[in-house]
């Protein structure tokens, strides 16, 4: 039996409010918030359990998975730390323990509570290269959870990586700590692509995948990584309409369920936001995010919420 309520790992420090909504090319380090704040206001917050009281990771924890360097030109504003292509501001840099924090606490408890489902609303963390930023990525927030987790429990993951770009992040890590190819092991890291049910296709080859290594007791947690910008409506991607989109997370919950059911036990499953853009109406990012929040409890906690969004077009 699942917790019919998803642990979700969210307090307002892992947010940064300075100068995103008004001089940032992506609200992803709002974002949280900003979801949060939405789901309250449409109800479906009854779906989250919220844990706010939750241990930031270390300073000294980004040197898992960035150069010495590269993590002080972030923290004092030097060098290439606006190779994130983010504003810089002192929240920003609080918030960046807070926000690994949430996706490393969501992990670690999904695996000693694997009945639950856990959820960490976050993102910006994909592109993100060992000496610098990217794509409006500072840290590694997958590789270095994911490393922390395995040192610490000795547990390997699987990334469905579906947002609308390439999560570089992890390939791009290897070399530079080969601790990632434990944590991670190669072909783990999903990233589909196409059109439609071109991109459904790919994406169950992933699921197909992943499920013989979670059986073979190779693989033993999943992040399920729903980018908005994989949606055709976004600004930045182009890959499917809305009923693909909630069908790729409907597909996720139905494979979760039938793994363990041959597993005989509740496979760990951890959600996650990744990118979404739309400058000309952000509440359908929001959305997005959403109907994938509810495919899931819905298919894997059993529950009967009932979807009444609706993502309009962009208007030409």
């Amino acid at each position: 039996m699942r917790n019919p309520k998803i642990k979700t790992f969210y307090t307002d420090k892992q947010v940064c409010f300075d100068n995103i909504a008004e001089t940032s090319a992506s609200k992803s380090p709002l974002k949280p918030f900003l979801l949060i704040k939405r789901l309250k206001k449409n109800g479906y917050i009854k779906m989250l359990d919220i844990e706010e009281k939750f241990e930031p990771i270390s300073k000294k924890d980004f040197l898992i998975a960035h150069t010495k360097e590269y993590i002080e030109n972030v923290y004092s504003k030097k060098g290439n730390y606006a190779s994130n292509m983010l504003p810089w501001s002192q929240n920003l840099v609080n918030s960046l323990p807070y926000t690994t924090g949430a996706l490393y606490q969501a992990k670690k408890y999904a695996l000693l509570n694997p009945e639950t489902v856990c959820f960490a609303p976050v993102s910006g963390m994909h592109h993100a290269q060992p000496e610098r930023g990217m794509g409006f990525c500072t840290f590694s927030g997958q590789v270095i959870s994911a490393i922390k987790i395995y040192q610490e429990l000795g547990k390997v993951c699987a990334y469905f990586d579906l947002d609308g770009h390439y999560g570089n992040s992890i390939e791009d890590t290897r070399k530079f700590n080969p601790l990632v190819e434990e944590a991670i092991p190669e072909g783990c890291n999903i990233n589909p692509d196409g059109d439609n049910e071109a991109y459904i296709a790919e994406f169950q080859e992933g699921l197909a995948y992943v499920k013989d290594l979670v059986l073979q007791d190779k693989v033993h947690y999943v992040v399920f990584a729903h980018g908005a910008d994989s949606h055709k409506e976004d600004d930045l991607g182009n890959q499917c309409d809305t009923a693909h989109w909630v069908r790729c997370a409907e597909l996720f919950a139905t494979w979760v369920n039938e793994v363990s059911a041959l597993l005989g036990k509740p496979l760990p499953v951890v959600l996650a936001l990744f990118g979404g853009y739309r400058k000309d109406y952000y509440e359908a990012v929001l959305d997005l995010h959403t109907k994938s929040l509810i495919a899931c409890s819905n298919i894997i906690c059993g529950n009967q919420f009932e979807d009444t969004l609706i993502v309009p077009n962009k208007q030409k």
